[in-house]
């Protein structure tokens, strides 16, 4: 695990509609480069972090949050009022939330361990020599998880 600083850790959206807070230090970080996530997040990899079990939630805004459930994936939770991704959710993932880093609002004092679905990468951004392990589908796809995101 990480050391995150002070808990709670907090975020949001960009409007401030929808808030949320994370109790216990974050499990771990990944980049995904599937198309999915590129334009989900209009880049070329979505940074995520992984909460603890039990660790995330909501504190205010819920009734602005808004899903998009795609066929064979986990869901995409962002806000309704300024559409900023927040997190996914996926329960057959072994850390099943994902937070989308950039919505947290100081460095949560994790930093992505790996990359996945680099077989998917976009051409006009090379992914970096960063030393980071890189998987060509899902991470989890060699222990026989979901490999979907």
């Amino acid at each position: 695990m990480a050391d995150t600083g002070k808990l709670p850790l907090t975020g949001g959206c960009n409007c401030g509609a929808v808030r949320y807070e994370v109790t216990k230090p974050l499990v771990r970080a990944s980049y995904c480069h599937r198309k999915r996530c590129q334009r989900r997040s209009g880049t070329a990899a979505s940074a995520q972090a992984h909460p603890a079990p039990k660790s995330f939630r909501i504190v205010s805004g819920e009734d602005k949050l808004r899903v998009w459930r795609p066929e064979n994936g986990g869901e995409k939770w962002f806000c309704g009022e300024c559409g900023s991704a927040l997190y996914g959710f996926n329960p057959a993932h072994p850390e099943p939330i994902g937070i989308r880093m950039g919505t947290f609002d100081e460095d949560p004092g994790i930093r992505p361990s790996v990359r996945q679905f680099v077989d998917y990468a976009a051409p006009w951004e090379p992914i970096p020599d960063d030393g980071l392990p890189r998987f060509a589908q899902s991470r989890h796809a060699s222990e026989g998880r979901a490999a979907s995101c």
